[in-house]
């Protein structure tokens, strides 16, 4: 996900501070990687002279002053322009599990017990998901993070399968010894 565009879509809903705008990203993306303090003040400094976003003024509710950023209506337009792109497939496709199921099998490794332990990550991975999705407490936000989450790993646990039936025709096709 680019930063840039998210955080102008939490401004869009009003003035905020980085503070506020790293909290509110980490609820409204409970599966994405959680964004580091840095990374929100970076990219609002960027933000700032491209003229997408602008300084509302510093809010002292008690502690520290912050400075409240918000969006411009360039900042609209463009975040308007990015919202409606239709995202590509990608036209390569770069998997690591691929990748290592191949250098296992050129350098003599044990691909089927690689793809075994992989299963195994990818199972409690799926676990943990349901159980959050199951939670009562779970928001509707979070119930669809988990789902798209669910989705991948139940994509890459139907690959590993597929790959495991086929790895001894795979190895002699790559030239493992």
């Amino acid at each position: 996900m680019s930063t840039r565009y998210i955080t102008l879509g939490l401004l869009a809903s009003g003035p905020s501070h980085g503070y506020d705008l790293k909290r509110r990203h980490d609820e409204r993306f409970p599966q994405a990687r959680p964004l580091a303090y840095g990374q929100v003040y970076m990219t609002l400094q960027r933000l700032v002279p491209d003229g997408l976003v602008e300084v509302e003024g510093t809010l002292s509710d008690g502690g520290p002053e912050r400075t409240a950023y918000r969006v411009t209506e360039e900042g609209v337009r463009e975040l308007a322009r990015w919202a409606e792109e239709v995202v590509a497939p990608a036209p390569f496709v770069t998997n690591e599990l691929f990748a290592k199921v191949v250098v296992g099998l050129l350098t003599g490794g044990d691909a089927d017990a690689y793809l075994l332990a992989q299963r195994a990550a990818h199972l409690l991975r799926v676990r943990e998901l349901m159980t959050l999705r199951e939670t009562s407490a779970s928001d509707l936000t979070t119930v669809l993070s988990a789902d798209y989450a669910l989705n991948h790993l139940d994509a890459d646990l139907c690959w590993m399968t597929a790959t495991a039936a086929q790895l001894t025709p795979l190895g002699m096709e790559v030239g493992a010894t």
